[in-house]
Protein backbone atom coordinates (compact mmCIF):
# COMPACT_ATOMS: atom_id res chain seq x y z
CA UNK A 1 0.00 0.00 0.00
CA UNK A 2 2.78 2.39 0.87
CA UNK A 3 4.50 1.57 -2.35
CA UNK A 4 1.34 2.32 -4.35
CA UNK A 5 0.98 5.71 -2.68
CA UNK A 6 4.55 6.60 -3.64
CA UNK A 7 3.57 6.10 -7.28
CA UNK A 8 0.12 7.72 -7.26
CA UNK A 9 0.96 10.90 -5.29
CA UNK A 10 3.57 12.34 -7.75
CA UNK A 11 1.33 11.60 -10.73
CA UNK A 12 -1.63 13.27 -9.02
CA UNK A 13 0.53 16.31 -8.19
CA UNK A 14 1.62 16.70 -11.78
CA UNK A 15 -1.93 16.39 -13.09
CA UNK A 16 -3.17 18.97 -10.59
CA UNK A 17 -0.40 21.39 -11.59
CA UNK A 18 -1.25 21.02 -15.31
CA UNK A 19 -4.97 21.61 -14.60
CA UNK A 20 -4.18 24.70 -12.53
CA UNK A 21 -1.88 26.14 -15.20
CA UNK A 22 -4.50 25.59 -17.89
CA UNK A 23 -7.13 27.32 -15.73
CA UNK A 24 -4.81 30.32 -15.16
CA UNK A 25 -4.12 30.66 -18.89
CA UNK A 26 -7.81 30.59 -19.72
CA UNK A 27 -8.70 33.23 -17.16
CA UNK A 28 -5.86 35.75 -17.94
CA UNK A 29 -6.97 39.26 -19.04
CA UNK A 30 -6.81 40.15 -22.79
CA UNK A 31 -3.64 42.13 -23.80
CA UNK A 32 -4.53 45.44 -25.53
CA UNK A 33 -3.29 45.68 -29.20
CA UNK A 34 -2.11 48.88 -30.89
CA UNK A 35 -1.46 49.41 -34.61
CA UNK A 36 2.23 50.09 -35.36
CA UNK A 37 2.91 52.48 -38.27
CA UNK A 38 5.83 51.93 -40.59
CA UNK A 39 8.84 54.17 -39.79
CA UNK A 40 9.39 57.05 -42.23
CA UNK A 41 12.65 56.99 -44.20
CA UNK A 42 15.04 59.89 -43.53
CA UNK A 43 16.06 61.53 -46.82
CA UNK A 44 17.86 64.64 -48.04
CA UNK A 45 15.90 66.93 -50.36
CA UNK A 46 16.36 69.97 -52.57
CA UNK A 47 14.07 72.45 -54.26
CA UNK A 48 13.76 72.50 -58.05
CA UNK A 49 14.74 75.87 -59.51
CA UNK A 50 14.43 76.71 -63.20
CA UNK A 51 17.34 78.95 -64.15
CA UNK A 52 19.22 80.03 -67.29
CA UNK A 53 21.89 77.41 -67.95
CA UNK A 54 25.12 77.82 -69.91
CA UNK A 55 26.60 74.42 -70.61
CA UNK A 56 30.15 73.61 -69.57
CA UNK A 57 32.08 70.85 -71.35
CA UNK A 58 34.75 69.24 -69.19
CA UNK A 59 37.92 67.58 -70.38
CA UNK A 60 41.50 66.83 -69.30
CA UNK A 61 44.93 67.16 -70.84
CA UNK A 62 48.64 67.83 -70.42
CA UNK A 63 50.19 71.27 -70.70
CA UNK A 64 52.77 71.45 -73.49
CA UNK A 65 54.68 74.26 -75.25
CA UNK A 66 53.43 75.56 -78.59
CA UNK A 67 57.00 75.83 -79.93
CA UNK A 68 59.77 73.38 -79.04
CA UNK A 69 63.15 72.97 -80.69
CA UNK A 70 66.17 70.70 -80.76
CA UNK A 71 69.23 72.94 -81.06
CA UNK A 72 71.92 71.49 -83.32
CA UNK A 73 75.40 72.68 -84.28
CA UNK A 74 75.80 74.06 -87.80
CA UNK A 75 79.60 73.98 -87.54
CA UNK A 76 82.10 71.60 -85.99
CA UNK A 77 84.52 72.40 -83.20
CA UNK A 78 85.08 72.40 -79.48
CA UNK A 79 82.58 74.15 -77.21
CA UNK A 80 84.50 77.03 -75.64
CA UNK A 81 81.75 78.74 -73.61
CA UNK A 82 78.16 78.25 -72.46
CA UNK A 83 75.71 80.72 -70.99
CA UNK A 84 74.81 80.54 -67.27
CA UNK A 85 71.19 80.02 -68.47
CA UNK A 86 72.28 76.94 -70.44
CA UNK A 87 71.08 74.47 -67.80
CA UNK A 88 67.96 72.34 -67.59
CA UNK A 89 65.21 74.69 -66.44
CA UNK A 90 67.16 77.84 -67.33
CA UNK A 91 65.29 80.79 -68.83
CA UNK A 92 66.72 82.76 -71.74
CA UNK A 93 65.64 85.68 -73.93
CA UNK A 94 65.59 85.85 -77.69
CA UNK A 95 69.06 86.63 -79.05
CA UNK A 96 70.93 85.54 -75.92
CA UNK A 97 74.18 83.64 -76.48
CA UNK A 98 73.72 80.04 -75.35
CA UNK A 99 76.83 78.28 -76.71
CA UNK A 100 80.08 79.52 -78.24
CA UNK A 101 82.19 77.13 -80.33
CA UNK A 102 85.93 77.83 -80.61
CA UNK A 103 86.08 80.34 -83.53
CA UNK A 104 89.85 80.45 -84.20
CA UNK A 105 89.88 78.11 -87.18
CA UNK A 106 86.95 79.97 -88.74
CA UNK A 107 88.60 83.35 -88.16
CA UNK A 108 91.66 82.10 -90.06
CA UNK A 109 89.49 80.93 -92.96
CA UNK A 110 87.76 84.33 -93.06
CA UNK A 111 91.10 86.13 -93.25
CA UNK A 112 92.17 83.88 -96.13
CA UNK A 113 88.87 84.46 -97.94
CA UNK A 114 89.20 88.23 -97.55
CA UNK A 115 92.67 88.07 -99.05
CA UNK A 116 91.29 86.09 -101.99
CA UNK A 117 88.59 88.73 -102.53
CA UNK A 118 91.20 91.48 -102.47
CA UNK A 119 93.27 89.55 -105.00
CA UNK A 120 90.23 89.05 -107.24
CA UNK A 121 89.43 92.78 -107.08
CA UNK A 122 92.98 93.54 -108.13
CA UNK A 123 92.53 91.16 -111.09
CA UNK A 124 89.34 92.99 -112.11
CA UNK A 125 91.10 96.35 -111.90
CA UNK A 126 93.99 95.00 -113.98
CA UNK A 127 91.70 93.63 -116.67
CA UNK A 128 89.78 96.91 -116.74
CA UNK A 129 93.03 98.75 -117.36
CA UNK A 130 94.16 96.27 -120.02
CA UNK A 131 90.79 96.51 -121.75
CA UNK A 132 91.17 100.26 -121.84
CA UNK A 133 94.68 100.00 -123.34
CA UNK A 134 93.40 97.48 -125.93
CA UNK A 135 90.63 99.87 -127.01
CA UNK A 136 93.11 102.74 -127.35
CA UNK A 137 95.44 100.54 -129.45
CA UNK A 138 92.57 99.56 -131.74
CA UNK A 139 91.57 103.21 -132.12
CA UNK A 140 95.12 104.13 -133.24
CA UNK A 141 95.22 101.26 -135.73
CA UNK A 142 91.91 102.36 -137.18
CA UNK A 143 93.23 105.91 -137.63
CA UNK A 144 96.15 104.46 -139.58
CA UNK A 145 93.65 102.49 -141.71
CA UNK A 146 95.31 99.33 -140.59
CA UNK A 147 92.28 98.00 -138.75
CA UNK A 148 89.16 97.30 -140.80
CA UNK A 149 85.74 96.38 -139.42
CA UNK A 150 84.56 96.50 -135.80
CA UNK A 151 86.87 95.38 -132.95
CA UNK A 152 86.28 91.85 -131.70
CA UNK A 153 85.50 91.12 -128.04
CA UNK A 154 88.79 89.29 -127.76
CA UNK A 155 90.62 92.33 -129.13
CA UNK A 156 89.00 94.48 -126.42
CA UNK A 157 89.77 91.79 -123.75
CA UNK A 158 86.10 91.47 -122.77
CA UNK A 159 86.32 87.68 -122.10
CA UNK A 160 89.29 88.25 -119.79
CA UNK A 161 87.39 90.99 -117.92
CA UNK A 162 84.31 88.79 -117.57
CA UNK A 163 86.49 86.01 -116.23
CA UNK A 164 88.00 88.36 -113.65
CA UNK A 165 84.53 89.57 -112.61
CA UNK A 166 83.31 85.98 -112.25
CA UNK A 167 86.37 85.16 -110.12
CA UNK A 168 85.61 88.16 -107.89
CA UNK A 169 81.96 87.11 -107.50
CA UNK A 170 83.06 83.58 -106.58
CA UNK A 171 85.52 84.82 -103.97
CA UNK A 172 82.94 87.19 -102.47
CA UNK A 173 80.45 84.29 -102.21
CA UNK A 174 83.10 82.19 -100.50
CA UNK A 175 83.79 85.05 -98.10
CA UNK A 176 80.06 85.31 -97.26
CA UNK A 177 79.97 81.57 -96.56
CA UNK A 178 82.96 81.53 -94.21
CA UNK A 179 81.76 84.69 -92.44
CA UNK A 180 78.40 82.98 -91.91
CA UNK A 181 80.22 79.91 -90.57
CA UNK A 182 82.07 82.20 -88.15
CA UNK A 183 78.76 83.72 -86.99
CA UNK A 184 77.37 80.21 -86.49
CA UNK A 185 80.05 79.47 -83.91
CA UNK A 186 77.83 81.52 -81.58
CA UNK A 187 74.48 79.76 -81.05
CA UNK A 188 71.83 82.24 -79.96
CA UNK A 189 68.34 81.73 -78.58
CA UNK A 190 65.69 81.83 -81.33
CA UNK A 191 62.95 82.97 -78.89
CA UNK A 192 62.18 83.65 -75.24
CA UNK A 193 62.24 80.21 -73.73
CA UNK A 194 63.56 77.57 -71.37
CA UNK A 195 66.06 74.75 -71.64
CA UNK A 196 64.23 71.44 -71.23
CA UNK A 197 67.33 69.24 -71.54
CA UNK A 198 71.04 70.04 -71.95
CA UNK A 199 72.88 67.62 -74.26
CA UNK A 200 76.37 69.20 -74.54
CA UNK A 201 78.77 71.18 -72.36
CA UNK A 202 82.10 73.05 -72.28
CA UNK A 203 85.06 71.17 -73.72
CA UNK A 204 82.98 68.78 -75.80
CA UNK A 205 83.81 68.47 -79.50
CA UNK A 206 80.72 68.59 -81.69
CA UNK A 207 80.23 67.89 -85.37
CA UNK A 208 77.82 69.48 -87.80
CA UNK A 209 74.30 68.34 -86.88
CA UNK A 210 75.19 67.32 -83.31
CA UNK A 211 72.32 67.88 -80.85
CA UNK A 212 73.13 70.48 -78.17
CA UNK A 213 69.89 70.99 -76.24
CA UNK A 214 66.13 70.71 -76.29
CA UNK A 215 64.34 74.00 -75.67
CA UNK A 216 60.82 75.40 -75.82
CA UNK A 217 59.23 78.85 -76.01
CA UNK A 218 57.49 80.27 -72.95
CA UNK A 219 55.25 82.76 -74.70
CA UNK A 220 52.35 80.30 -75.04
CA UNK A 221 51.28 77.02 -73.45
CA UNK A 222 48.89 74.64 -75.20
CA UNK A 223 46.61 71.88 -73.95
CA UNK A 224 45.06 69.30 -76.27
CA UNK A 225 41.60 68.56 -74.88
CA UNK A 226 39.61 65.52 -76.08
CA UNK A 227 35.88 66.12 -76.61
CA UNK A 228 33.47 63.25 -77.24
CA UNK A 229 30.96 63.27 -80.07
CA UNK A 230 28.19 63.53 -77.48
CA UNK A 231 29.63 66.72 -75.97
CA UNK A 232 30.52 68.38 -79.27
CA UNK A 233 26.95 69.56 -79.84
CA UNK A 234 27.23 71.73 -76.72
CA UNK A 235 30.25 73.65 -78.09
CA UNK A 236 30.14 76.46 -80.64
CA UNK A 237 32.54 74.87 -83.16
CA UNK A 238 31.38 77.32 -85.83
CA UNK A 239 32.86 80.15 -83.79
CA UNK A 240 36.21 78.33 -83.69
CA UNK A 241 36.11 77.67 -87.42
CA UNK A 242 35.50 81.39 -88.03
CA UNK A 243 38.61 82.31 -86.02
CA UNK A 244 36.86 82.99 -82.71
CA UNK A 245 37.74 81.73 -79.25
CA UNK A 246 35.95 79.92 -76.41
CA UNK A 247 36.71 80.73 -72.75
CA UNK A 248 38.10 77.84 -70.71
CA UNK A 249 39.27 77.50 -67.11
CA UNK A 250 42.20 75.15 -66.47
CA UNK A 251 42.50 73.66 -62.98
CA UNK A 252 45.08 71.59 -61.15
CA UNK A 253 45.97 70.61 -57.60
CA UNK A 254 49.58 71.10 -56.54
CA UNK A 255 50.19 69.58 -53.14
CA UNK A 256 47.22 70.55 -50.98
CA UNK A 257 46.44 73.69 -53.00
CA UNK A 258 44.05 74.11 -55.91
CA UNK A 259 44.81 76.57 -58.72
CA UNK A 260 42.80 77.91 -61.66
CA UNK A 261 44.10 79.56 -64.84
CA UNK A 262 42.03 81.41 -67.42
CA UNK A 263 42.75 80.35 -71.00
CA UNK A 264 41.01 80.15 -74.37
CA UNK A 265 40.20 77.45 -76.89
CA UNK A 266 41.56 78.73 -80.21
CA UNK A 267 41.07 75.86 -82.66
CA UNK A 268 40.02 72.27 -83.20
CA UNK A 269 42.23 69.73 -84.90
CA UNK A 270 39.41 68.95 -87.29
CA UNK A 271 39.84 65.14 -87.37
CA UNK A 272 38.40 62.50 -85.05
CA UNK A 273 40.93 60.19 -83.44
CA UNK A 274 40.51 56.80 -85.08
CA UNK A 275 40.99 54.78 -81.88
CA UNK A 276 39.19 56.85 -79.24
CA UNK A 277 36.60 58.60 -81.48
CA UNK A 278 37.20 61.98 -79.87
CA UNK A 279 37.94 65.35 -81.45
CA UNK A 280 40.79 67.33 -79.93
CA UNK A 281 40.43 71.06 -79.35
CA UNK A 282 43.44 73.16 -78.41
CA UNK A 283 43.50 75.64 -75.52
CA UNK A 284 46.18 78.31 -75.23
CA UNK A 285 47.41 80.43 -72.33
CA UNK A 286 49.75 83.41 -72.56
CA UNK A 287 52.87 83.68 -70.38
CA UNK A 288 52.40 80.35 -68.55
CA UNK A 289 55.50 80.88 -66.37
CA UNK A 290 54.33 84.36 -65.29
CA UNK A 291 57.49 86.12 -66.48
CA UNK A 292 55.48 89.36 -66.36
CA UNK A 293 55.27 88.84 -62.57
CA UNK A 294 51.48 89.10 -62.22
CA UNK A 295 51.65 87.21 -58.89
CA UNK A 296 49.89 84.08 -60.10
CA UNK A 297 51.01 80.47 -59.91
CA UNK A 298 53.04 79.41 -62.99
CA UNK A 299 51.42 76.81 -65.22
CA UNK A 300 54.38 74.51 -65.76
CA UNK A 301 54.81 72.33 -68.80
CA UNK A 302 53.73 68.75 -68.20
CA UNK A 303 51.05 69.68 -65.65
CA UNK A 304 47.93 67.52 -65.88
CA UNK A 305 44.93 69.85 -65.83
CA UNK A 306 41.16 69.61 -65.96
CA UNK A 307 39.38 72.02 -68.27
CA UNK A 308 35.93 73.60 -68.10
CA UNK A 309 35.07 74.92 -71.56
CA UNK A 310 32.24 77.44 -71.82
CA UNK A 311 29.63 75.97 -74.12
CA UNK A 312 26.33 76.99 -75.71
CA UNK A 313 23.42 78.43 -73.66
CA UNK A 314 20.82 75.80 -72.80
CA UNK A 315 17.88 78.05 -71.90
CA UNK A 316 15.73 77.77 -68.75
CA UNK A 317 16.48 74.36 -67.19
CA UNK A 318 16.41 72.64 -63.81
CA UNK A 319 19.81 71.37 -62.66
CA UNK A 320 19.64 68.41 -60.24
CA UNK A 321 22.36 66.16 -58.85
CA UNK A 322 22.94 63.28 -61.21
CA UNK A 323 22.54 60.68 -58.44
CA UNK A 324 19.05 62.03 -57.68
CA UNK A 325 17.73 60.34 -60.84
CA UNK A 326 16.53 56.76 -60.61
CA UNK A 327 16.96 54.65 -63.76
CA UNK A 328 18.19 57.76 -65.58
CA UNK A 329 14.81 59.47 -66.11
CA UNK A 330 12.86 59.18 -62.82
CA UNK A 331 12.89 61.86 -60.12
CA UNK A 332 11.18 61.23 -56.76
CA UNK A 333 9.15 64.26 -55.64
CA UNK A 334 7.95 64.83 -52.05
CA UNK A 335 4.24 65.77 -51.85
CA UNK A 336 2.30 67.64 -49.13
CA UNK A 337 1.74 64.41 -47.17
CA UNK A 338 5.47 63.72 -46.90
CA UNK A 339 5.24 60.81 -49.29
CA UNK A 340 7.26 60.37 -52.45
CA UNK A 341 5.88 60.10 -55.96
CA UNK A 342 7.80 59.25 -59.16
CA UNK A 343 8.13 61.78 -61.97
CA UNK A 344 9.41 60.98 -65.44
CA UNK A 345 11.58 63.93 -66.43
CA UNK A 346 13.12 65.11 -69.69
CA UNK A 347 16.91 65.03 -69.51
CA UNK A 348 18.66 67.43 -71.89
CA UNK A 349 22.21 66.62 -70.78
CA UNK A 350 24.17 65.01 -67.97
CA UNK A 351 27.74 65.69 -66.93
CA UNK A 352 29.91 64.31 -64.16
CA UNK A 353 27.85 65.97 -61.41
CA UNK A 354 24.53 67.30 -62.71
CA UNK A 355 21.58 66.42 -64.88
CA UNK A 356 19.75 69.21 -66.73
CA UNK A 357 15.97 68.80 -67.00
CA UNK A 358 13.57 70.58 -69.32
CA UNK A 359 10.32 69.03 -68.06
CA UNK A 360 8.65 66.68 -65.59
CA UNK A 361 9.21 68.76 -62.45
CA UNK A 362 7.76 72.18 -61.63
CA UNK A 363 9.66 75.14 -60.28
CA UNK A 364 9.60 75.09 -56.46
CA UNK A 365 8.82 71.38 -56.03
CA UNK A 366 10.84 69.42 -53.48
CA UNK A 367 12.67 66.33 -54.72
CA UNK A 368 14.70 63.62 -53.02
CA UNK A 369 18.46 63.72 -53.48
CA UNK A 370 19.21 60.62 -51.38
CA UNK A 371 19.42 57.42 -53.48
CA UNK A 372 16.73 55.03 -52.16
CA UNK A 373 16.86 51.26 -52.54
CA UNK A 374 13.60 49.96 -54.04
CA UNK A 375 11.50 53.14 -53.65
CA UNK A 376 7.72 52.78 -53.87
CA UNK A 377 5.07 55.40 -54.68
CA UNK A 378 3.47 56.65 -51.47
CA UNK A 379 6.41 55.75 -49.26
CA UNK A 380 6.57 58.09 -46.24
CA UNK A 381 9.78 60.07 -45.71
CA UNK A 382 11.27 62.40 -43.15
CA UNK A 383 13.16 65.40 -44.44
CA UNK A 384 16.72 65.76 -43.25
CA UNK A 385 17.04 69.13 -41.53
Amino acid sequence: MTRLLKIILPVAFIVAAVVASFAMIQTRPETPKEAVSKPALLVSVATARREPIEFVVRSRGLVSPRTQTTLVSEVSGQIAEVSPAFVSGGFFARGDMLIRIDPRNYETVVKRARAEVAKARTGVATENALAGYAFEDWERLRELNTATGPASELTLRKPQLQEALAELESKEAELEKVEEDLRRTVIRAPYDGMVREKLADVGQYVNVGAQLARTFAVDLAEVRLPVTQKDLRFLDLGKLDAGGELPVVLSASIGDQHFDWEARVVRSEGVFDASSRVLYVVAQMNDPYDLADSKREPLRMGTFVTAAITGLPGGELVAVPRHALSRGTTLWVVDANSTIQPRTVGVVRTDEDLAYLDGGVADGEIYVTTPIDHPLPGMRVRLDG
